[in-house]
């Protein structure tokens, strides 16, 4: 068992070597990768590679752990996670490919310590604007050392700013948030990790999004969390689930405007 001063050390320890490795293999290849089509039609470039190359060979330095990627097979996937119980690395090399591969300045680095499938340790960083989201378990959350949230966002629905994911969501409830929307305005930025991350700040105050893998939201919930928001799965169920699982993801700055949020999500969908 680690203890807060332990967990910060680790936390600062993680944050480091992500920048680094952001900054040795992502940034140079910024404008310059060109993108491929994976079997599921998802995007990846050849920084996507590099970068999770260098997070396989060393994060296990700074813990002992297996390290399951987006950028692997799903048997391997499984794999990992079933046997990593004792404490598993879970990467996204780059989220927000898209965004990367078309030169929007708007992508990080995700990486997340779980025990138990439990979030233990989770960083974010997006090496374009160099802001490191962080967040230790029961230590809090942090933006480049400065502790979340960075303002206190609304506690009424129809004075927040969403952050939506359209796509995702049935046409029924997306029809019934375009004409008949709860809250003042809404956005999509294209990279689920950063997402949650803006509403841990209070850039955001409400967040939904349909469909998201582990290694999209198990760094980030963490840093939620550990800046007092709240976040469930859409339908109802265990946030934290494997690899192979998409989630449907409400979540909100603090619990005031959860309840409010999930309460017209209900009624809604």
């Amino acid at each position: 068992m680690t203890n807060p001063a332990q967990r910060l050390a680790q936390l600062g320890e993680l944050a480091t070597l992500i920048r680094e490795i952001a900054q040795a293999e992502i940034l140079p290849r910024y404008l310059k990768s060109g993108g491929s089509h994976k079997a599921d039609g998802s995007l990846f470039t050849d920084a996507d590679l590099a970068s999770q190359y260098q997070l396989e060979h060393s994060l296990p330095h700074l813990l002992a752990g297996p390290v399951l990627g987006e950028e692997m097979t799903g048997e391997a996937q499984a794999r990992l996670w079933g046997a990593g119980k004792s404490g598993l690395w879970c990467i996204d090399p780059i989220d927000g490919t898209t965004n990367f591969a078309n030169g929007i300045p708007f992508f990080a680095v995700a990486v997340a310590w779980l025990v138990d499938h439990q979030a233990i340790l989770g960083v974010i960083y997006n090496p374009i604007t160099d802001e490191c989201f962080s967040a230790g378990l029961g230590v809090g959350a942090f933006l480049n050392g400065v502790r979340l949230p960075l303002r206190r966002g609304t506690v009424k629905l129809r004075d927040a700013v969403a952050g939506i994911d359209f796509k995702r969501i049935s046409a029924h409830l997306g029809d019934e948030l375009v004409t008949r929307p709860p809250y003042y305005s809404q956005r999509n930025f294209g990279s689920s990790a950063l997402e949650w991350c803006y509403v841990a700040a209070g850039r955001l105050d409400v967040y939904l999004h349909g469909g998201q893998r582990l290694w999209d939201y198990a760094a980030g919930q963490l840093v939620l969390a550990e800046a007092g928001g709240k976040a469930a799965s859409l339908d109802g169920g265990t946030l934290l689930a494997g690899p192979s699982v998409k989630r449907g993801i409400i979540a909100a700055g603090n619990e005031t405007l959860f309840n409010q949020w999930r309460a017209w999500l209900t009624a809604h969908s």
